[in-house]
């Protein structure tokens, strides 16, 4: 039977030899740590396409939402302003009393539906597609000049300039319209 110092000897002995022996095995090698040069290079190339499929896909997520935002208001905010000149020239053809208040009225609706088309094109921050973009401006400008001719009517005024506007309104609708996506 072993003796207790003598078995703490030996297990003593043999961590030394053990530590002896790992320590002699270890070796240095003389130089710089550096990157396999291909392996950094392939890192690189899948990093760069990863980043650029990231910022692709988060373009065309702010693209869809600008779309759908701007095209889905526009019915409804265009369609006040059509609404009211529509009254306006129903007043004017039947020499209505209201004539003036429904001018006015038109004229006001025409301004705002162009600033809230105008403002929901300046809040997609260039996200729309930029033929999109441009129809809609052209509205903006369609219907602030239709609001104008409407201001000037009178009822000796001549209407031509104002069936011009309002020809251009509706031409600046439908592109819009027919731009944007069918739900």
């Amino acid at each position: 039977m072993l003796h207790p110092r003598g078995l703490g000897m030996v297990c003593a002995a043999a961590a030394i030899a053990t530590g002896l022996t790992v320590a002699g095995c270890a070796d240095r090698i003389q130089g710089t740590a550096a990157p396999n040069a291909t392996d950094l290079a392939s890192y690189k190339t899948e990093a760069a396409a990863s980043s650029a499929a990231a910022t692709s896909s988060r373009k065309a997520a702010e693209q869809s939402a600008a779309v759908a935002a701007n095209c889905a208001q526009f019915p409804t905010t265009s369609g006040v302003g059509v609404k009211a000149y529509n009254d306006f020239v129903d007043a004017h053809d039947s020499n209505a009393p209201d004539y003036a208040a429904k001018r006015e009225t038109a004229a006001t609706t025409l301004d705002d539906a162009a600033a809230k088309v105008e403002a929901g094109v300046n809040s997609a921050a260039g996200a729309l597609p930029p033929d999109l973009a441009a129809k809609f401006g052209e509205y903006v400008a369609a219907a602030r000049q239709l609001a104008g001719e409407t201001r000037a009517m009178s009822y000796t005024a001549p209407v031509g300039a104002l069936n011009d506007a309002s020809r251009r309104v509706n031409d600046a609708r439908n592109a819009v319209r027919d731009a944007c996506p069918t739900r």
